[in-house]
């Protein structure tokens, strides 16, 4: 009987971790200056945009939401504009606050970043524009940068005002 009561207990305090679903939320693609800009020589300008953004959906069960946004330009017209929210519901506990946050900040978008990239590089095929892969993102360190961030606002001292 001890025996079973240890087991139980290693098996509530281990960490859960489950992908429920990885899902395309939201997909745009649009090249407002076509046909003229496939016309122009091909020397684009890539800005890229990344978000995320989560929500509780129960208990150990969040939605997590990554924003890719990409835009190319030539000699300042929009080429394309390819906006990916690929989504993700994930069972995460068994963990203190900061693990979860950091889970919900950092791994969750390190999983769906291969299925966003995978959706803008076949939006700008279809769109006819040559091959585009992205990079491949740090969120562990985006997400320490966002720690570090937190932590010095919230370190700095109110200002105060004297009439």
């Amino acid at each position: 009987m001890a025996e079973e009561n240890q087991v139980d207990n290693a098996q509530e305090k281990s960490p859960e971790f489950a992908i429920q679903r990885i899902y395309t939320k939201d997909v745009s693609f649009e090249t407002p200056n076509s046909p003229s800009i496939f016309q122009a020589e091909w020397k684009p300008e890539i800005k890229l945009d990344i978000d995320t953004r989560s929500a509780k959906l129960g208990d150990n069960t969040y939605e997590v939401i990554l924003s890719v946004t990409v835009t190319a330009t030539v000699e300042d017209k929009v080429a394309f504009l390819a906006e990916v929210q690929q989504a993700g519901i994930f069972t995460i506990g068994n963990l203190s606050e900061a693990q979860i946050a950091h889970t919900i900040g950092a791994f969750c978008p390190t999983t769906l970043f291969p299925y966003a990239r995978e959706t803008v590089s076949s939006l700008v095929n279809r769109g006819s524009f040559p091959q585009f892969n992205l990079t491949p993102v740090n969120f562990d360190a985006l997400y320490a940068s966002y720690v570090q961030q937190r932590a010095a606002q919230e370190a700095a001292p109110a200002s105060t005002e004297t009439h």
